[in-house]
C-alpha cells in the first residue's frame, strides 16, 4: 500500500508541475513579450524587433509555449541578458538560498515546536495568552518589516551581530579557494578548517534566519498547541492516564507524536512559502542567493531570467512536497488509504 501511495504521489509531479510551469509561462507574458518590457526605449523598433525574431518571440505564442515546455524538459531555463544560463546562475546561487531556508526552518521548529508545547499544557494560562498573541503578531509581520527591525536593533544599536552579506568580504575571498567548494558557506568554512571563519558565517546567518523563521515558527506555535490540546482529550490519552502514567510521560511519549503530524503535512507548503519570502529577506540583509538574484533580473526588467528562476522554483516546490508526503505516509499509515 505505500508503494501504491508513493507512485500516484510521484505521478501527481507531472501534473502539479506542469500546471506551474504554465502558470508562469503565461502571467509573465501579461506584461507582454520580454525583449520589449526589457529593452522598450533602450532599442530603436528596428533592434527590438531583431531580438524577438532571434528568440523566436514574434512567433504565435502556443508555439512559443510548446518549444519553452521542450527546453525545459532538456533542462534549458533560458538565458539571462547578460548571456548566462538560467541553470547555471541555479547552481551558483541556489546553495544559499537552500542555506538560509534550512537555518529559518531550525528557527522555526526551535520556536514553534517547545512553545506550542507549553502553550497547550498551560491552557488558558497568562503565558498561553502571550504565546498566542507573539504567534499572531509574528505570522503577521511583513518579512521585510522584522527583517528591517531587527537589523536596525541588534546590528546598528547594539552592533551585536553583522548588518548584511553571507559574510565579511575578507572571509567570503578566502572561501572561493576552498576544494570541494559546496557554495554552502558553513560547510565551506568547515572545510577550511578555521573556526574564526565558521563563527563569521554563523554570526552573519542568525539575523537573516531569525526574520524568516518567526513568520513560519508562529504558525508551527499555533498548530502545535491546538493539535496537542485536541489530542490530549481523546479516549487513547484518558487511558493511559487510566494506566496511572504521568502527566510528562502522557504528553510526551502518546499525545505530543501525533501532534507533530500536521506540521510535517504543512511543512512543504511553509517551505515554499519561505522561498518566496527569501526574496525579501535576502534583499534587506543583501544574502546573495537565489532571492537575491531575482530581484536584481527584476530591477532589470530581464524577464527572461525571472521567469526561468520562478519555473525553477515552481519545481523545486512540487517536488518539496512529494517528499514531504513521503515523510508523513512513513509517519501516518492512515493516509496510505
Amino acid at each position: 500500500m505505500l508503494l501504491r501511495y508513493l507512485a500516484l504521489r510521484l505521478l501527481l509531479i507531472v501534473p502539479t508541475a506542469w500546471i506551474l510551469v504554465t502558470a508562469v509561462f503565461f502571467l509573465m507574458r501579461v506584461i507582454g513579450d520580454p525583449i520589449s518590457a526589457a529593452m522598450g526605449g533602450r532599442l530603436p523598433p528596428e533592434q527590438i524587433a531583431e531580438r524577438k525574431r532571434a528568440a523566436g518571440l514574434d512567433r504565435p505564442i502556443l508555439a512559443q509555449y510548446r518549444d519553452y515546455l521542450v527546453r525545459l524538459l532538456h533542462g534549458d531555463f533560458g538565458r539571462s541578458q547578460d548571456n548566462r544560463a538560467i541553470g547555471t546562475v541555479v547552481v551558483d546561487y541556489g546553495a544559499a538560498t537552500l542555506e538560509l531556508v534550512f537555518w529559518a526552518l531550525l528557527v522555526a521548529f526551535a520556536i514553534g515546536i517547545p512553545l506550542g508545547r507549553y502553550a497547550a499544557t498551560h491552557r488558558d494560562s497568562a503565558a498561553d495568552v502571550g504565546l498566542r498573541l507573539f504567534a499572531v503578531l509574528v505570522y503577521a509581520a511583513p518579512v521585510f518589516f522584522v527583517g528591517l527591525l531587527l537589523k536596525l536593533v541588534f546590528a546598528v544599536k547594539l552592533g551585536w551581530l553583522p548588518v548584511a552579506g553571507r559574510a565579511d568580504t575578507d572571509v567570503e575571498l578566502a572561501l572561493q579557494h576552498v576544494s570541494p567548494k559546496t557554495n554552502i558557506l558553513l560547510i565551506d568554512a568547515i572545510l577550511y578548517g578555521d573556526p574564526g571563519y565558521v563563527l563569521n558565517v554563523l554570526e552573519h546567518t542568525v539575523l537573516p534566519a531569525v526574520s524568516l523563521g518567526l513568520l513560519t515558527g508562529g504558525v508551527f506555535l499555533r498548530l502545535v498547541r491546538i493539535n496537542l490540546i485536541q489530542t490530549l482529550r481523546t479516549d487513547y490519552v484518558d487511558a493511559a492516564r487510566a494506566r496511572g502514567l504521568s502527566r510528562r510521560v502522557v504528553t510526551g511519549r502518546h499525545a505530543f507524536r501525533n501532534a507533530l503530524i500536521p506540521i510535517v503535512t504543512v511543512m512543504g507548503m511553509y517551505i515554499a512559502m519561505m522561498l518566496g519570502g527569501a526574496v525579501l529577506t535576502e534583499t534587506t540583509f543583501e544574502w546573495k542567493g537565489l532571492g537575491y538574484q531575482l530581484a536584481q533580473y527584476l530591477q532589470a526588467r530581464d524577464f527572461v531570467a525571472v521567469q526561468g528562476i520562478v519555473a525553477f522554483i515552481a519545481l523545486a516546490v512540487a517536488v518539496v512536497s512529494f517528499v514531504v508526503d513521503v515523510i508523513v505516509a512513513l509517519i501516518d499509515p492512515r493516509v496510505r488509504f
